[in-house]
């Protein structure tokens, strides 16, 4: 469904046929990784793939590299290679992403405040020592 949506946000854009902000943003972010990804490259730097994969580790290989793709293709993060010995690819945030980031760190924000709100807290509170008297 995320496809369908960007793709027809990209279409409306390159037609000239498109004023919605709030549409065009959501597009952005449309994916169930992304603003994870996104997160964690703002925060922490440049990343492997595999480094990613393992703060992932629900999301599939295929699932990754469509959204980094997607990324990339929406100039939000860059890839870099690097061939040393070996081949070794990085992806890193870029500054059209990293204008991305308040809006992200208020959604963690907000998502911490929730979850705190949303903890049960027990009505009474009974240890063992004030059980014995």
């Amino acid at each position: 469904m995320t496809d369908v949506v960007r793709k027809d946000v990209k279409q409306r854009l390159e037609d000239g046929d498109y004023s919605c902000a709030k549409e065009l943003t959501l597009s952005m972010f449309s994916g169930k990784w992304k603003i994870v990804i996104l997160f964690h490259l703002g925060t922490d730097g440049p990343y492997r793939f595999n480094q990613l994969m393992r703060l992932l580790p629900k999301a599939s290989h295929k699932v990754l590299t469509n959204q980094l793709r997607e990324m990339e293709e929406d100039q939000l993060i860059s890839r870099r290679v690097e061939s040393d010995s070996q081949v070794r690819v990085f992806y890193e945030i870029t500054d059209l992403g990293r204008t991305l980031m308040p809006i992200i760190n208020q959604m963690y924000q907000w998502g911490t405040d929730r979850i705190r709100q949303l903890q049960v807290t027990p009505k009474f509170n009974i240890n063992e020592d004030e059980a014995k008297q």
